[in-house]
């Protein structure tokens, strides 16, 4: 195509031929994009767990307050997630062959669209990689799980008393005031906290009158010792319910939190990927070189 000047000055310009054959998309371009964010990501992130800063536990450092450290891990987690998508957007737009088939703002859009596949390729193996370490716990659980029914059914008959739903029902058929064996007495006394357990918490006041009778034959404390010792006890078993049912809770929030948490980065992670693919494009095409960083030695 001859293309006049101001100057009169005819400028033949070569039409690019065999766009047809070769596609837009430069798929080397863009895997060498997801390799290099998913290094970035994987350095950092080991250096935030070596810090403390993940979200496995948030008691991980010594005299730090937990909330510091969560608001610290999610930090370090938004910046360790943009930060390695940018590197690998940037990478991509700057190794991706430009066709010279259309404009500037065209050839933006392009790179800025490798920097998008780079982020969604990223993620889908991000989450295979998640997907089949759940699935590695899921079968050692199911294997542990297997083991322990197996070990189960070559227990004794006293055993198939422990799990039955209605142990505790028929306890109550056979209490009397003589002295139990304590290994009888024991049981019994672990599935009346059970049941309270599984209710309200709370131990009738017939099941604290009987226990506190079985510990006083038992133990040769008196009456008032004994209905002490039953108090102590069922306020201490309340404590460790309290405590696991906030410890569910906290766990539950944290879940929620996380999710929210890596849905938003992951957002604003394409937006950096597709910025920083155009600005590694438009690196490309100007030639800029970081001579400062980048020297030949």
């Amino acid at each position: 195509m001859t293309i006049e000047t101001s100057s009169g000055i005819a400028v033949v310009e070569k039409v690019a031929t065999g766009r047809d054959e070769t596609s837009y998309v430069d798929w080397p371009a863009i895997f060498a994009g997801i390799v290099f964010a998913s290094a970035v990501s994987l350095v950092l992130i080991s250096f935030g767990s070596a810090i403390g800063l993940n979200f496995v536990g948030f008691e991980a450092r010594e005299g730090a307050p937990a909330f510091l450290v969560a608001i610290g891990a999610a930090s370090w987690f938004l910046w360790v997630q943009i930060s390695s998508f940018m590197a690998g957007g940037y990478l991509t737009g700057r190794l991706r062959r430009r066709h010279f088939d259309a404009s500037e703002d065209e050839s933006d859009m392009r790179d800025g669209a490798h920097g998008l596949l780079v982020w969604g390729g990223a993620l889908v193996i991000g989450a295979i990689l998640a997907l089949s370490g759940v699935g590695a716990l899921a079968n050692a659980t199911g294997q542990a799980i297997s083991t322990a029914t197996i070990a189960a059914s070559n227990m004794a008959e006293d055993s198939v008393s422990a799990t039955d739903p209605n142990a505790y029902f028929i306890d109550t058929l056979f209490r009397a005031n003589t002295p139990v064996d304590p290994g009888i007495a024991r049981d019994e006394a672990g599935r009346i906290f059970a049941q309270a357990a599984f209710t309200d918490g709370t131990i009738s006041s017939e099941d604290r009158t009987y226990l506190a009778n079985v510990v006083a034959a038992n133990t040769g404390l008196t009456p008032e010792e004994a209905q002490a010792r039953v108090n102590m006890v069922e306020a201490n078993v309340e404590a460790a319910r309290q405590d696991a049912i906030e410890a569910a809770r906290i766990a539950r929030n944290t879940a929620i939190i996380a999710a929210f948490l890596i849905a938003a980065s992951s957002l604003v992670s394409a937006i950096g990927a597709y910025w920083a693919a155009q600005k590694g494009g438009n690196h490309r095409d100007r030639n800029t070189a970081f001579a400062d960083v980048f020297r030949r030695f």
